[in-house]
């Protein structure tokens, strides 16, 4: 069966992104969870240790605390409570936990640190799965056992205000609720005051046992304009009120004998030096955790915060509001609580905790009792029954007081252990589904690279022998081979299995698939390899074998080479260098070849005017020698200015890990006292925008850009971010709502103008000069919208792209006769490039959650993780649709160019991403793999995804060019 190599790369593109999405499924494990479906209930509470005792005792201790208030500032960072700037940012906290009756933290969130995750280690004290942070978006009812579960059937009453995700994790657990929308990070003043107004009324009742507030205003500052904005001062001075105001009515109600209150000032993540969070910096990671209460020791002065873990604080609240602790939680009492409480209560608490854990350690773990934690447990255990025997007895000396503090030291010891081995553990592996996922990518890897002589062809036609791999006994032998595989697996398998889960149906459609895979690669390697070296050329133009020459070597050698760079974290951290020093070295090739060509080879064959002429049909009179003169030195001139302009980005935006909290230019020019030249910079990038993208448009989308043009700078002023000439100073800043609206319109209108123009090319006409229009136009439109989302310093990034797509594509890739697969790989290496050049890195911390919401006023998921999406690859969907567009204009090449074009474009996503499969699998235990290589193997993921739909896209273009072709050759 001959189908198109675009049609083929499309296919094998689309089969590769459902393999790597059963990769995913069992790469990101599930946390550690206890195997029993029922929460831990009091009668389930171990009975307290008595060696030698008549019967063993079930006592609790009494709660320590009778209503709890947990204040919860999203994207809290602990400097700017403990840090220099504390005093200045939140005087009250910062008085509390210097002379007041507090105990400081510094709480350490586990990557991701994304909300949605933490709220999960908050409230069941586990380390959830990395792969929440997609969840994150859509948060699904919590159905593990958890503080709130446990605290709503004890008959606790529950209210809530703040961050939605809570109401939509706790379905009809808070007694009344009112929740904000958290993903609208436009808005930091309502979302607070959405939470405040519901205040001064509850703190008035007594009808409520746990108050919980989650603030949203402060990490949507950071998403807009990062930690040292002036707006995060203000922010912060309001939060400090809050916490004045709750503490002092719940001190005006303390009444005399009755148990204390306790409240809670935490974050769920931090904040990095650019205002995102998700990766793992201990800008990210570090958080306040300050409990106030009386039941605690003032404080004489200023003492260093201790450190604990983000999960501690559930089993510490659960203890101290007499609840069991969560099944799955994987936290340690926080000792400091426990100060003023009697020995005996204190051995009881922590024997409570070292019992729940040491219950998890051996449901999840098969050789728990090799853990050293184990062991110290049960000796603690038994240290603690001689100790309540004594006790019991009476015994009042210094001796048992002594032996007390030993058994103490002897569970915070076995607790520290325990809780340390199950952090460790994070989940568990579904290495089936891992590696049938995995099959299926290397399979379709090998089945591409096999049919690259067929696909490079003069046809780019490739013949699949799909018919006779079906009628094969080999295909029916693996088809019963696999099926037995699977059930052997799926029945012998200890823990559960995704793969296993799936219906019949499924599981044959893939045995089936992965059978005839194998045949086909065995039948089209024994077609091939008998050819030896000789492979049919690469253009349809060169009728001899493929000579590599000296850029397909550079460009091969690089591909490979940033492939097996991935197995370092070190270059995953840094992968911008990488990136920026192929790029370096592809200019300096460019201009090596741009000599030869212009100096070497015409003195050689002294045949001038044909050399320089774009189109060999042209008659060189058209061309005179002044217009080659300078055609010649703009040539020489473009890798030189690509090299400045390369060397400028790179200094707009500090990317990666070592440098990243470096100020650079980005930083410079969103400082209020920068604003003019900020200003002045984005006006002159739009119009130069305008300039390069306006001369392959029509006269309705020229006028559609210029107004968008100018509706992007108009929503940019009204965000604050530059100024109009006739702006006011104190003018408040907006949402922009309405400016980003009208932009969208001429978008919208310029994309259906370039639409209808494709279609009739198609349908009414085999025009190809209205095809490339209509092409061109669609790439404007798509440059508009990316303009609208760039931040405004970032502008130049999209002007230097265009500026080098003007100049390599008239005096570089036309001029030297690069083919389509030389001219496929530089747009790739240039994608990757500005993916970079953007600020990006393969941290989740830089993703702009920010553009999500532009001309949005709610918020709306689809739209939302569409302009996401867009906006983070914005770079490689550029230079890609740019490729699109220019093989598909090119009248002077072969037809068949785009096909070419869409296969090198699918080999260079399927290479590093299916060595990335097995790097990461390798290794998974790696101290690293949460925190560098899980968060790229998602990037490389969503990046082939999004690489299929190019090539879709790519494939429909060749399909058109040919019907094109036909009809213009019928006509004829």
């Amino acid at each position: 069966m001959k189908v198109r190599a675009s049609v083929f790369a499309s296919f094998i593109l689309i089969c590769e992104v459902i393999g790597t999405a059963l990769f995913l499924r069992g790469f990101f494990p599930v946390p550690v969870k206890s195997s029993f479906s029922s929460k831990s209930k009091l009668s389930d509470v171990p009975a307290e240790p008595w060696t030698g005792g008549p019967h063993n005792s079930s006592r609790l201790p009494q709660p320590l605390f009778k209503r709890v208030v947990i204040m919860l500032v999203d994207a809290l960072r602990e400097d700017f409570v403990f840090g220099p700037n504390g005093r200045k940012y939140m005087p009250y906290t910062r008085h509390l936990v210097e002379r007041g009756s507090a105990h400081s933290f510094v709480a350490k969130a586990r990557p991701p640190t994304v909300t949605m995750p933490r709220i999960k280690a908050l409230t069941t004290g586990s380390i959830p799965g990395f792969i929440d942070v997609v969840m994150n978006l859509n948060s699904p009812a919590m159905l593990e056992d958890n503080l709130i579960w446990q605290a709503k059937t004890a008959g606790k009453r529950i209210i809530f205000y703040g961050d939605d995700t809570w109401v939509r994790l706790f379905p009809k657990h808070f007694m009344e609720y009112d929740g904000t929308t958290s993903f609208f990070v436009s808005d930091y003043t309502e979302v607070d005051n959405n939470v405040t107004r519901h205040l001064d009324s509850t703190l008035k009742r007594d009808d409520w046992d746990i108050l919980i507030l989650h603030y949203l205003g402060l990490d949507h500052i950071g998403h807009i304009s990062g930690p040292h904005s002036s707006l995060i001062q203000p922010k912060l001075l309001e939060m400090d009120d809050i916490l004045k105001k709750i503490h002092g009515s719940l001190v005006s109600k303390e009444a005399e004998g009755s148990l204390p209150y306790l409240l809670v000032l935490c974050g769920d993540h931090g904040m990095s030096e650019t205002g995102s969070h998700g990766g793992s910096s201990e800008a990210e990671i570090n958080t306040p955790l300050v409990l106030i209460s009386p039941a605690f020791k003032r404080k004489v002065g200023m003492e260093k915060p201790g450190t604990v873990e983000q999960v501690d604080l559930t089993p510490t609240l659960a203890l101290g509001l007499g609840l069991p602790i969560s099944q799955n939680s994987v936290g340690r009492i926080i000792p400091g609580v426990l100060e003023e409480t009697s020995l005996r209560d204190q051995l009881r608490f922590l024997h409570l905790n070292g019992h729940q854990l040491s219950c998890l350690l051996k449901d999840s773990m098969p050789e728990y009792e090799k853990e050293a934690g184990f062991e110290q447990f049960r000796v603690a255990e038994k240290s603690h029954g001689s100790w309540m025997k004594l006790y019991l007895e009476g015994n009042t000396s210094e001796v048992l007081t002594n032996m007390g503090k030993k058994v103490l030291k002897q569970y915070l010891e076995a607790l520290a252990a325990m809780s340390s081995a199950l952090g460790k553990q994070l989940g568990k592996y579904d290495m089936y589904s891992m590696i049938a996922g995995m099959v299926v990518v290397f399979q379709l890897l090998l089945l591409l690279l096999l049919a690259m002589p067929e696909a490079l062809s003069a046809t780019a036609e490739v013949d699949l022998p799909v018919l006779p791999a079906l009628l094969s006994l080999p295909f029916y032998l693996l088809c019963l081979l696999l099926a037995s595989v699977h059930v052997l697996v799926c029945t012998s398998a200890e823990s559960s299995c995704y793969f296993c889960s799936l219906s019949w149906g499924l599981v044959f459609a893939a045995v089936a698939f992965s059978s005839v895979m194998f045949c086909m690669l065995v039948s089209m390697a024994t077609r091939h390899l008998p050819l030896g070296p000789k492979i049919p050329g690469k253009s349809p133009s060169r009728g001899r074998e493929w000579a590599l020459s000296e850029l397909d070597v550079l460009l091969l050698a690089g591909t490979v080479g940033h492939t097996l760079s991935l197995a370092a974290s070190s270059f995953v951290e840094e992968e911008h260098q990488t990136w920026y020093f192929l790029l370096n070295t592809l200019c300096l090739a460019v201009f090596q070849d741009v000599c030869r060509k212009y100096f070497r080879e015409q003195r050689s064959s002294g045949d001038e005017d044909e050399l320089f002429l774009p189109f060999k049909e042209h008659h060189p009179s058209a061309y005179p020698e002044a217009q080659i003169y300078s055609e010649r030195w703009l040539a020489l001139a473009t890798p030189p200015f690509t090299l400045v302009c390369c060397r400028l980005l790179r200094s707009l935006n500090q990317t990666g890990v070592q440098w990243a909290h470096l100020p650079d230019m980005g930083h410079w020019l969103n400082s209020s006292e920068h604003r003019m030249v900020l200003s002045l910079l984005a006006a002159f990038s739009l119009v130069l925008i305008y300039v390069l993208v306006q001369r392959r448009c029509s006269w309705v989308s020229k006028i559609a850009l210029a107004l968008g043009l100018l509706g992007v700078y108009s929503y940019r002023a009204a965000v604050g971010n530059v100024w109009f000439p006739w702006q006011h100073a104190g003018r408040n800043v907006s949402k922009g709502t309405v400016e980003a609206r009208f932009v969208y319109v001429f978008i919208l209108g310029i994309l259906f103008t370039g639409t209808k123009d494709l279609l009739r090319s198609q349908i009414s006409t085999a025009d190809a000069r209205l095809k490339s229009r209509g092409l061109w136009e669609i790439y404007s439109g798509l440059v508009l919208l990316v303009a609208l989302l760039f931040r405004a310093h970032n502008l130049p990034v999209l002007c230097c792209c265009l500026l080098i797509q003007t100049f390599m594509a008239q005096f570089i890739w036309k001029k030297l006769h690069y083919d389509a697969a030389q001219t496929t790989i530089m747009h790739y290496w240039f994608g990757q490039a500005f993916f970079y050049f953007q600020g990006n890195s393969n941290n989740i911390a830089t993703v702009d959650i920010s553009v999500g919401f532009v001309g949005l006023e709610s918020y709306v998921e689809a739209p939302a993780v569409f302009l996401t999406a867009l906006s983070t690859y914005a770079g490689p969907l550029l230079w890609t649709c740019h490729l699109v567009c220019y093989l598909s204009s090119q009248r002077d090449r072969s037809p068949v160019a785009v096909g070419h074009g869409c296969y090198c474009l699918a080999l260079l996503r399927s290479v590093p991403a299916a060595a990335y499969v097995v790097l990461v699998t390798a290794l998974r235990y790696h101290l690293f793999i949460w925190s560098v290589f899980s968060p790229k193997l998602l990037y490389e993921s969503l990046h082939m995804l999004l690489t299929a739909g190019v090539c879709l896209f790519f494939s429909a273009m060749e399909q058109n060019h040919g019907s094109s072709k036909a009809e213009a050759a019928a006509k004829t």
